[in-house]
């Protein structure tokens, strides 16, 4: 029996699901984030007393670069699985880079953006 190169289109849309769902969830955690930084719910330091207005400016400070990462590291995520969705339209989904085989089903169940088997992830150290 050979080994198989690409996964079924039943398979591909199983993923297409999982993706979607993953990807609307990140899309509103990012929104989330982005709220953060901008301060929409006007929660700042403007109404404190000011012996705590250095304090909190600091770690409102040390909250908004904490939040402004989380969302860069949140919007790299979103391109990963708008990218996987791509290759899922050009039935390349599921194909390791590196080896050309099938990731596991596994594999992409847990990381559906994953474009390296585990073999190939851990020979990149």
């Amino acid at each position: 029996m050979s080994e198989r190169t690409k996964y079924s289109d039943a398979e591909l849309e199983e993923f297409r699901a999982i993706i979607m769902e993953k990807l609307e969830a990140a899309k509103r955690d990012y929104e989330l984030l982005k709220a953060t930084i901008m301060n929409v719910d006007g929660n700042d330091v403007t109404d404190t007393s000011p012996t705590f207005k250095v304090l909190e400016e600091g770690a409102a400070t040390l909250s908004k670069e904490e939040a402004g990462r989380f969302a860069q590291r949140q919007m790299k995520f979103i391109q990963s699985l708008q990218a996987a969705l791509i290759r899922i339209e050009n039935k390349t989904y599921g194909i390791c880079r590196e080896t050309g085989k099938l990731i596991p089903k596994e594999r992409l169940r847990a990381v559906p953006h994953a474009t390296l088997s585990i073999e190939a992830k851990q020979g990149q150290k």
